[in-house]
């Protein structure tokens, strides 16, 4: 398998690389949808963020990648028949599934063995991308060009952490635990308001128009493509600090505390925006907790919540043809008068 760029080594795209972070972090979020340009270095990212993270442990043969200690029902190889021992555990990279566009929903969820149906005439289940991106990721390019059921599909397995398959006379559940990452380009068309909602975090990424990170970006990529195991080892340093980073958030993730003058400052930011629904508020209490466990704090601070609300809220928004100014300006403002809300009734208390 060839070497990936490494996720140090990417220059600028600050916003993208942070969602990509807490997503690795907190499961739960959803999800992260990335928007830019051509050659901006959103499937890059993707795949370098997998190299980063700790191995599972697994049992050679399973195809669900169960924990050895918790074997999910479905699986044949991690429950062997009467007398026969597992097979042995083994340690595998975090999967890092990439869905094509033209796969069928039988591909994603899995579907009857038919070869078995037809010579044995037994019913077996022939395990999807789903069961293939179990503790892992699970990889969009081009999503605004998926099929809608497709991604509604991927959507409720992501958030349920289970994919149920009932059809042809099985009934088979297995869990389906990964982070959804999608990543398309905005003049192919946007998803549907209702699809855009069910993402935790939504990043555009822009063209990088300064000239000096240009000449990094455009030197760093030679020197990957003319020896990408030399320039994997001189970077591999910062990248082994990340993956640290990221495990260490995992572990003190859920003891990380939100004051109720923030949570409060959250609601009022939802309100102020018209945000439908109670999902933007429960995105950035998750994103937030993510955000200070990277940094190593037990505590989330409004700064973490102004600095992560666009990404979380700006696709949540409601399409304003009054304002031309984007979605971005509109958080900021509110987010300006909130600040500057609460700065007057401190003075006044």
């Amino acid at each position: 398998m060839a070497q990936p760029f490494p996720f140090a080594a990417i220059v600028a795209q600050e916003d993208m690389k942070k969602a990509l972070l807490m997503a690795a972090v907190e499961p739960l979020l959803g999800g992260v949808l990335i928007f830019g340009d051509r050659g901006t270095g959103k499937s890059t990212a993707v795949r370098a963020l997998t190299e980063l993270l700790p191995a599972i442990e697994t049992r050679s043969g399973c195809r669900y990648n169960c924990h050895p200690a918790e074997p999910q029902p479905a699986c044949p190889v991690c429950n062997p028949a009467a007398g026969l021992k597992p097979p042995a555990v083994i340690k595998r990279r975090a999967p890092m599934i990439d869905l094509p566009l033209g796969a069928t929903e039988d591909r994603v969820c899995g579907s009857l063995d038919i070869e078995k149906a037809l010579v044995a005439g037994e019913k077996h289940f022939e395990p999807g991308l789903l069961a293939a991106a179990n503790r892992g990721f699970l990889y969009i390019d081009e999503i605004n060009l998926l099929e809608d059921h497709l991604i509604d599909l991927l959507l409720d397995a992501s958030a349920s952490g289970v994919n149920v398959v009932e059809r042809e006379g099985l009934s088979i559940r297995h869990a389906a635990r990964f982070v959804l990452v999608g990543s398309g380009n905005p003049e192919e068309g946007d998803l549907r308001p209702q699809l855009l909602d069910r993402f935790g975090l939504s990043v555009d990424v822009r063209t990088i128009d300064d000239l000096d990170q240009r000449i990094e970006v455009i030197r760093r990529r030679d020197a990957y493509e003319t020896d990408p195991v030399a320039f994997g080892k001189l970077w591999a340093k910062r990248d082994g600090a990340v993956g640290r980073r990221v495990v260490a958030a995992r572990k003190i993730i859920r003891q990380v505390e939100i004051p109720d003058s923030v949570v409060m400052r959250m609601s009022q930011l939802c309100l102020r925006l018209g945000i439908d629904g109670m999902r933007g508020e429960l995105t950035l209490m998750r994103a937030s907790r993510a955000a200070a466990a990277l940094t190593g704090r037990l505590f989330v601070t409004w700064d973490d919540v102004a600095e992560i609300a666009p990404m979380v809220l700006c696709h949540r928004l409601r399409r304003d043809p009054l304002d031309d100014a984007g979605s971005t300006p509109r958080v900021e403002r509110a987010l300006a008068t909130i600040s500057d809300t609460n700065n007057d009734r401190h003075a006044h208390g």
